[in-house]
């Protein structure tokens, strides 16, 4: 059943919040981006990392991990992101609404590169995770297998780590191969 649209969206959040679910989208700074279904060999690789968090994750009672799309709201008005693999700690559990979607900061995020959007990941979401104070930002390159990772140093990111074919998290206290 259709739902009515009682009045016109004013803003774009409204407009990314009617979306139908399971579309590619994120508004970032108030700025709509879409995006085609991921690549094989990036799904591979977000399964792999993603049962690696979640095993990890359930096995020391740490949180939970969500993987895309999945919404985060960094904030109600303007941001809006759907990231690759998403780890909510057991002390921010509360940042999870009944419906299901993320209001608030997530303790640590995983990008998977692709070919078409690099810069995305790389740049624009990096730069908004920074300014939101995102503590664990994992960028993973499916080609290479290389992982770099930014933690938060005085308030800005720092590459941390650069790793092939594991992950390392300084929150969970753990490595993950891939």
């Amino acid at each position: 059943m259709a739902e009515t649209m009682i009045a016109p969206p004013r803003t774009l959040m409204e407009v990314y919040q009617m979306l139908p679910e399971g579309t590619l989208a994120e508004l970032i700074d108030n700025k709509l981006y879409m995006s085609p279904s991921p690549f094989t060999n990036h799904q591979e690789i977000s399964v792999s990392i993603s049962s690696e968090l979640h095993f990890w994750c359930k096995k020391k009672n740490l949180g939970k991990v969500y993987t895309a799309p999945c919404d985060v709201y960094l904030d109600e008005t303007s941001n809006a992101v759907q990231p690759d693999i998403i780890v909510v700690l057991n002390d921010q559990l509360d940042i999870i609404n009944t419906e299901g979607h993320i209001h608030g900061i997530p303790a640590m995020l995983v990008e998977i590169l692709s070919p078409g959007n690099k810069s995305h990941d790389l740049i624009t979401k990096k730069d908004l995770y920074e300014r939101f104070g995102v503590k664990e930002y994992h960028i993973v390159d499916p080609e290479t297998k290389l992982v770099i990772t930014f933690e938060p140093v005085e308030g800005r990111y720092q590459k941390s780590k650069e790793l092939i074919g594991k992950l390392s998290s300084s929150l969970l206290g753990q490595e993950f191969e891939f």
